[in-house]
């Protein structure tokens, strides 16, 4: 049984990584993303299955306390709008199913940036700034922080634990929190990780880490889950081992989850061999909907088979 990082971490959080912990292994849990609040994902899941994911993937982006509305495309501005109101959702649907909760965060830049300021190529905001004491990027970051934790806090109220997964693919430099390295995000991880739980005693979270770099890795005490994003080139039949293997390199400690994957799991090959994912998202959109990546065949096979967990 795997300890929680936060000790005074909710009933709720710990019964959850428990169950993550007596997962793996023995089943894999199925999840899906939903980028904006229509989730058209879910009903598209069910029409061709007659289920639904066990755990369910919520975005944060719209709750940027800095989005520059004056300078961002119709695309930026329809996801934005159409994200509006997730938070409601995710607590209606926890509430209603029991299921689990993921939460992802596509963090528009504290300063500046224009259209989807949370890339790096739309902002100019530089994370080594935020380490620097007196710096307007630190400002503007806690700032930032402390909007956000009156959105988390409203899931410890409703005592809903959640997988948060905060400065997700840091070992990548598209995203303004990894353009500066991997090790750079890992500390604004670290900051977060105490402010929240020290500052904002945001108890119910359990933290995943979603970076394959040893170096990076922000150390057991601060981490619940280890977790990667795999988008391949192109379809083949997989239960990831490799990518299992690359994590249990970072650390043996924790549990380990595929936070995102562009093809789902092959369920067949899990069910042999048992690799200890806990859980699967699959992303939203087009990687769900219609079968550009994930056949229905491979959808129903994933949500009839007895090892996987599902609603």
């Amino acid at each position: 049984m795997q300890n929680p990082s936060n000790r005074n971490c909710t009933k709720e959080a710990k019964e959850l990584l428990n169950f993550l912990s007596d997962t793996a292994g023995k089943a894999i849990i199925t999840g899906q993303h939903t980028q904006t609040n229509p989730m058209e994902e879910i009903d598209y899941i069910r029409e061709v299955t007659g289920k639904e994911p066990l755990l369910r993937g919520f975005e944060l982006l719209s709750y940027s306390p800095n989005i520059n509305y004056d300078d961002a495309t119709k695309a930026c501005l329809r996801e934005v709008y159409e994200n509006r109101g997730t938070v409601d959702t995710a607590i209606r649907w926890a509430h209603k199913t029991k299921g689990i909760v993921t939460l992802s965060f596509h963090w528009f830049s504290p300063i500046g940036g224009h259209d989807k300021s949370f890339y790096a190529k739309n902002t100019d905001f530089d994370a080594d700034r935020i380490l620097i004491e007196g710096t307007p990027e630190r400002e503007a970051f806690f700032s930032d922080m402390d909007s956000i934790a009156l959105i988390l806090n409203r899931f410890k109220e409703e005592r809903i634990p959640v997988l948060w997964r905060p400065f997700h693919e840091s070992d990548g430099d598209w995203f303004w929190w990894g353009a500066k390295g991997p090790i750079t995000a890992s500390k604004l991880y670290r900051l977060m990780y105490e402010y929240y739980t020290e500052k904002h005693h945001i108890d119910n979270l359990l933290w995943v880490w979603n970076c394959p770099i040893k170096e990076a890795y922000p150390g057991d005490e601060y981490v619940d889950v280890i977790s990667v994003d795999v988008y391949l080139e192109k379809y083949e039949k997989t239960d990831y081992k490799d990518r299992y293997e690359e994590l249990l390199k970072v650390t043996d400690k924790k549990v380990a989850a595929l936070a995102e994957v562009g093809y789902i799991p092959d369920i067949r090959l899990l069910n042999e061999s048992k690799v200890p994912w806990a859980y699967y998202m699959a992303w939203s959109k087009e990687f769900c909907i219609g079968e550009q990546y994930n056949k229905k065949e491979d959808l129903q096979a994933m949500y009839n088979s007895s090892y996987s967990l599902k609603l």
